[in-house]
Order: structure tokens, then sequence, then C-alpha cells
């Protein structure tokens, strides 16, 4: 009898025969803010298909990688791959990559954020992560609230004052909680921050936080709690370094701007069926049109038994094709720097959804240009610190605890001191 081939069969006994001799299992610890290691999952036949190697995928709960794994990494009980969020903090757990992939594609497609997971001030030039997605901050907005409210939304180049004052507007005219709501956390600041001039860092890189443009935003800050204009529920309602998010109050239809991120674009379509929201550009200022970018990472690490496999399988999931396709499926921003170029074929996303992922990619551009601060601080590998130091001491402020000049004296104080040990 005959065997007959089919090319699907064929092309399968080639890719077969292609595969490494010696094919290895690596563990991935995987989280997922919406649907990530889903389609990652989806991925992994293909990629054992194309290698041999196999990969053994646990998703888990952020706060597993926030809180324990550093202590795995520590440890014999350390994944040899897993997604990240603290891109620096974690360097020196990495498997450099370069010896692995091709520098040259590497540094054509992702230059822009390969320097996030470097060590500083050490010449270091490894490859060592894949950035899954950018993330980037700005404002979502209430449309049906300012179409009832009759005041016209502010345009894009709109400056902060500018929002502060329509906000206000709707809010006294539709009686809701809340003008502006804002995650109380200090990445979230940020960006407003910067677009008032402030630095963050010197020209030396040494990070630097009560500038003129950070004392003139802090005050302005403060001063939009105390007119109401930002809810007592919000940041005044936290403590220390305890993260709030304000997008229940923006999705019960009670606050008219919240100031959040690109990660919401997804849970914003699915769940806000009662009114129109809008992602808008980020506000500007005398300092620029300020956005803090960001995003997770798949790393690898050195204690991997298994380089090879490791270094194939973020590569592969790095690979044009891949980026694209993973982008599509997440609904979320590539950080493969030609397909920002040539665009990701969103297929059936909404019109808001699409619309918003332009903004955020926008906002992401204006801010490379006009606010390169915002890259430096998030490739930081101490940035931490300021995360938890600035809410602290602001909400302080605001709720009258300390005035204003010793929350900021303290933040300088605090800040430096932490950053020395």
């Amino acid at each position: 009898m005959t065997a007959k081939f089919t090319s699907t069969a064929i092309a399968a006994l080639m890719v077969a025969s292609a595969a490494p001799a010696f094919a290895d299992e690596i563990t991935f610890l995987c989280y997922q803010d919406g649907n990530e290691c889903d389609v990652i999952g989806e991925m992994l036949p293909e990629f054992t298909a194309a290698t041999g190697h196999t990969v053994n995928m646990e998703t888990v709960a952020y706060d597993v990688i926030r809180d324990q794994l550093e202590n795995q990494l520590q440890t014999d009980a350390a994944p040899d791959v897993a997604r990240v969020t603290n891109l620096g903090g974690l360097n020196q757990y990495y498997l450099d990559l370069a010896p692995y992939v091709d520098r040259g594609t590497w540094e054509a497609a992702y230059g822009a954020t390969l320097p996030w997971f470097r060590a500083p001030g050490v010449g270091d030039d490894g490859i060592y992560g894949w950035m899954t997605q950018l993330t980037v901050t700005g404002p979502y907005v209430n449309v049906s609230l300012f179409e009832d409210a009759g005041v016209d939304m502010p345009g894009d180049g709109a400056t902060w004052d500018d929002w502060a004052t329509a906000l206000a507007e709707v809010q006294a005219a539709t009686g809701v909680t809340a003008g502006l709501a804002m995650d109380r956390t200090a990445h979230r600041m940020a960006g407003p921050a910067f677009s008032y001039g402030a630095r963050f860092f010197d020209d030396a890189g040494n990070p630097i936080l009560v500038d003129e443009g950070f004392r003139n935003f802090a005050e302005t800050f403060v001063g939009w709690h105390a007119s109401g204009l930002m809810p007592a529920e919000g940041w005044p309602a936290g403590e220390g370094t305890q993260y709030r998010n304000a997008a229940p109050l923006f999705q019960s239809g009670e606050a008219v701007m919240h100031m959040s991120g690109s990660w919401m674009i997804n849970s914003y379509s699915e769940n806000i069926t009662d009114f129109e929201w809008r992602a808008v550009p980020a506000p500007c200022g005398v300092g620029g049109c300020g956005a803090m970018p960001g995003g997770a990472a798949i790393t690898a690490f050195k204690s991997t038994d298994a380089p090879e496999a490791a270094a194939a399988f973020i590569d592969f999931l790095a690979s044009e094709e891949n980026a694209a396709r993973f982008a599509s499926a997440t609904r979320n921003i590539t950080a493969h720097q030609g397909l920002q170029a040539s665009g990701v074929d969103y297929g059936d996303a909404s019109p808001a959804v699409a619309a918003a992922l332009s903004v955020f990619a926008a906002n992401a551009g204006k801010a490379a240009e006009t606010t390169p601060q915002a890259y430096t601080f998030q490739g930081y590998a101490k940035n931490f610190v300021i995360y938890g130091v600035v809410p602290d001491y602001l909400t302080k402020a605001i709720t009258g605890e300390m005035s204003l000049d010793d929350a900021l004296a303290a933040i300088d104080a605090d800040v430096a001191a932490q950053i020395a040990q």
C-alpha cells in the first residue's frame, strides 16, 4: 500500500526533523490581567512543534509574582521563565538572551525597551526579556456626562488646568461624586507631574523629586482635593503604600474622568453599558504631555538548567508574527517597534476599543518626545522606593496631617535615605 502525505503532514515532518536532538521542558510562571496567559497557552503546541521543547505553564495571581517570585529566585523553587513587571529590580537574576538570539533583530524590534531590564551604570548591553505589551497611563472620560452637562470636552493638546475647569463644570451640573478620580499610586500621578514640569531625575540620572515642577503639581493636586474635584474615598481614604483603584467609581458613573491606563480598555469595554466612555489624549502643561509607560515582560533566569530552551521560547514569542498575534488577541499595545509603525490588526475589536488603543499608543509617543524622564523612571531599578514614599506623604498633605511643605521635605528625605540603603 502506497503512503499518501498531505501538505500539512509533510510540513509537520519537516518541522520535526528540524527539532533539536535533545529537547528540554521549561517551567513558566505566568500571570494575566485579562487573557494574556490563555493566548500564550494557545501558542505552546506551535513552539513545541518548531523546537521540540515543551513548556509547563502555571497561571498564578499577580500577587504571587509581586510578593513571592524574588524569594523563589533565591531558592531551588525558581521557575525557568516568568512574566514580570519589576523589570530593573530583578536584573541580578536574569539570563542574558544575547548568546541565543539574533541581536540585530532584537535591537531593531525592541531597542526602546531593552534598557528597562539592564543594570544601571555598568555598561550593561544584555538582552533580558520581551515586553509582552506596553501599558501607558492616561485618562478616560464619561462622554455622556459631558453631553448631559452641555460642556465642551477639551481637545488634543489641552492642559490639565483646562481639563480641571471642564470637569468641575460637569461635576457641578450633574451632581456626580467626583470630577476626577485617580488610582492611588505614584505611578498614576507621575504623568501629570511631568506635565507640570517635574523632572524626577537630575542630568546625572540621580533621583530628585521636589523640584519646582513637582511642587507645582503637588500644590495643584492637594487643591483638587480641597475643592472637591477629587473624591474623599480616593487618595485620602488610603494610608502608607496602600493602592486604591478608582475604576469602580468611574464604572458606576460617579466620576467624570478616571486617570488610569491602557490596561483598563478591555474591562471598560466589557463592563460599561450605561454610558459612553472614551480614552482621551494625555493632558499637557509647561513640561510636556506626560504619561508613564510600563507593562509586563517575559524573562528567563540564570538558575535555569535549560538556557537554550528558555531563550528559544522567549525568542519565539517575540517574533513579529507572534507579537502581532499576541497584541491582537489580548487587545494590547505592542512593544514591537516595527508593528507600532505598520499597525496591528485588532480584528473584531469594537470602535471604542480600537480608538482607545490608538489614543494610548499616541500618549506613549508624546511622552517619549516631551517627557523622556518617564522612560527613565520606568527603567530605574529603585523606582519602587518612589512609588512607596510619595502616596504616603501626599495623602498626609491632602488630609491636613502635615503641611505641604513638610510633606515635600519628607518625600525628599525619605527617598534619599531609602535609596542610600
